[in-house]
């Protein structure tokens, strides 16, 4: 496992990671979330040792993380780091090399990752020739290879097409059943949604909500759908519930006092037909939303 404690990093009088802590359990996928200048990056800067803590540490399966933990870890930092001149498999078998690869093993496992990313054919090219989301394929495989132990990645679906966001997908999910750490940022809230065990969410600098989605889903309030055969504009009047949403005979309503829903499903009963009650599940995209307004 993977721990950050109470990492914090000021820029001048600025705070721009105050406390923060989670875990990046072995084996799973973990969120990374928040808006521009939440910290997320400087987080992972962080993890990775590219900045000095103020204070806090990163552990690795229980020790403080060493230098030579961190040779063993894959990095996509949010500016990408590859040269643009340079052919695409030369400068990727060099950087292998760099982590202790044998040139004869990081050929055979770079050429496996480009073929599966569609650039079998594209290893002479230098970097700048291929598109935008080609060249975020390249660096992805840099953090791939050789087999990292934990995985930090900072947006690493940025700019890929649907295609590639599912092959990018499919491999994070084999380094997790194979017992890999795995944390990255992204702003696609939904793709963190399907694809995460955990999610971290970080505003002005600071964990503001983690947990599973169903933990996440399980601490948000209260929702439910109501729709009558008639005008459901009475609920407004009804205590201990905060209405989300009237429409005609629909309304969306959260519950403020422990009970109220039952109440309102009563004087909805008498009032005249119920059509639907159910509780309204909430989308990660809302529970962030909530949590970092």
């Amino acid at each position: 496992m993977l721990k950050v404690s109470g990492l914090t990093r000021r820029f001048g009088d600025m705070v721009a990671v105050d406390d923060v802590s989670f875990p990046v359990p072995s084996g799973g996928l973990t969120g990374f979330v928040g808006g521009n200048g939440a910290g997320k990056t400087t987080t992972m800067r962080m993890i990775m040792g590219v900045l000095a803590a103020h204070a806090g540490t990163v552990s690795w399966q229980g020790h403080e993380v060493t230098r030579e933990d961190r040779r063993r870890f894959g990095y996509m930092p949010e500016e990408r780091g590859l040269y643009p001149k340079q052919p695409i498999l030369d400068q990727l078998v060099y950087l292998a090399r760099l982590r202790g690869m044998t040139t004869a093993d990081a050929r055979r496992e770079i050429g496996t990752l480009l073929e599966r990313f569609g650039l079998g054919g594209r290893t002479k090219d230098p970097l700048e020739k291929l598109s935008l989301g080609n060249q975020q394929r390249v660096q992805i495989i840099a953090a791939l290879v050789p087999a990292p132990m934990a995985l930090i990645l900072d947006e690493p679906f940025s700019g890929l097409d649907p295609d590639a966001i599912e092959a990018m997908a499919d491999l994070l999910r084999e380094h997790a059943r194979d017992g890999v750490p795995v944390v990255f940022s992204s702003h696609q809230l939904d793709l963190v949604d399907r694809l995460c065990d955990r999610l971290v969410v970080m505003a002005r600098g600071r964990v503001v909500i983690q947990g599973t989605g169903e933990e996440l889903r399980a601490e948000a309030a209260l929702r439910y759908r109501l729709v009558l055969d008639g005008d459901a504009g009475w609920v407004r009047d009804l205590p201990g519930l905060h209405v989300r949403d009237v429409s005609g005979p629909e309304a969306e309503i959260e519950v403020v006092s422990e009970g109220a829903e039952q109440k309102l499903l009563s004087e909805a009963v008498t009032r005249g037909g119920v059509l639907d009650f159910h509780r309204v599940v909430p989308r990660l995209s809302e529970i962030y939303r909530e949590v970092t307004a």
